[in-house]
């Protein structure tokens, strides 16, 4: 294998500490990743973290200026020896935000578009665009225009015009935020379905949390141009190995105190009149200032005083459908909690922060 270092079968896509800058601001800042044969990756992060440029170096739409990008053990883009493939030479399937589906062509032909650039034949053309369609649930709507398809349905063409080509890698630049908050959940069970079912290697830019955590194997979050930390959905939630990392992952609750005493990973903050004990995540000083993060969900209501609990008064209770969130203060501390009965303003209760599901950073 020539202009590259021998990359293992199972690897569809490698990229090798990558930087790309817009004039003098860089936008990655040295980002290396690896996606496995049926693997789905999610790019997440902030506006402005690298994650869809990275998604458009891949594709070929930008060009960066120093790193390696490997698809299908084929080198497509070295900057040291200049090489860069073209988009339309890298064989990648990608799925835009827009869609971007030709509005004067029928679904058929929307699909079909690529492979007659490519000068397929056309029974090959038919039974490509059939399958695709079929695999999509679109079999029966062949012959309709994009203004006569609802949200799911564009989606799904764009889904199966990318499919169409069998590429090693399909590319999706949050590819469910054109549809409404319920249509996005059913959207990401299918395609994850989808993906799982065709054994599909597929990258995804999205920047809800909640979307990530639901279809992918792995998560790589981006700041500022550079992975903050990457793994599994349950890694990723359930241990975060910075502040940053733990406040992007979930619904929080984030409680500044003061470090009172350590036992080996165990730490106590003084938080007003309160301590509450929690577990240490780097380096955590005695006497310094510190930030105690803990889920929403984890924090539970309770009948009376004990380690790790607190008096508040409850600010207001929120409806949200299958449960109640609560917002209530602590002597200025103000903590959200959930539970299944309303519970009345300025009404006082007791909460326990349970010890280890209190992460503490400085």
């Amino acid at each position: 294998m020539t202009d590259q270092n021998k990359i293992p079968s199972d690897i569809v896509l490698s990229v090798d500490d990558l930087h790309l800058s817009y004039g003098s601001n860089p936008i990655l800042k040295g980002v290396s990743m690896q996606l496995k044969r049926g693997e789905v990756v999610s790019l997440l992060g902030p506006s402005g973290s690298g994650k869809t440029t990275l998604l458009r170096a891949v594709a070929g739409l930008e060009t960066p200026h120093a790193g390696t990008i490997t698809i299908a053990e084929r080198r497509v883009f070295n900057s040291n020896s200049g090489k860069d493939v073209p988009a339309e030479g890298r064989n990648l399937g990608l799925v835009f935000q827009s869609y971007a589906l030709w509005p004067h062509r029928t679904v058929f032909d929307n699909v079909a578009y690529g492979l007659k650039l490519r000068k397929v034949a056309a029974g090959e053309i038919r039974e490509r665009v059939n399958e695709a369609l079929n695999n999509l649930g679109l079999g029966h709507l062949q012959e309709r225009f994009p203004h006569q398809l609802s949200g799911g349905q564009q989606q799904r063409v764009a889904i199966a015009r990318a499919l169409v080509y069998n590429p090693p890698v399909i590319l999706l630049d949050e590819p469910l935020s054109n549809l409404d908050a319920k249509l996005r959940e059913e959207a990401r069970a299918w395609l994850r379905e989808l993906i799982m079912r065709l054994q599909l290697s597929a990258l995804v830019v999205t920047h809800d949390q909640s979307e990530a955590l639901a279809m992918s194997d792995r998560i790589l979050l981006l700041n500022q141009g550079r992975i903050a930390q990457q793994g599994t959905p349950e890694e990723m939630y359930g241990d975060p190995q910075s502040l940053f990392v733990a406040e992007f992952m979930g619904s929080n609750n984030l409680i500044k105190g003061r470090v009172r005493e350590s036992r080996g990973d165990a730490v106590c903050i003084d938080v007003g009149d309160w301590s509450l004990w929690g577990q240490r995540r780097g380096t955590v000083d005695s006497g310094s200032e510190a930030n105690g993060l803990v889920r929403v969900a984890a924090v539970r209501q309770v009948d009376g005083p004990g380690d790790n609990r607190m008096r508040v008064r409850v600010i207001t209770s929120m409806y949200l459908g299958d449960h109640w969130e609560y917002l209530f203060d602590g002597n200025g501390t103000r903590i959200r909690a959930h539970g299944n009965l309303p519970l009345a303003a300025d009404s006082e209760h007791w909460i326990e922060i349970p010890a280890e599901r209190l992460w503490v950073f400085a």
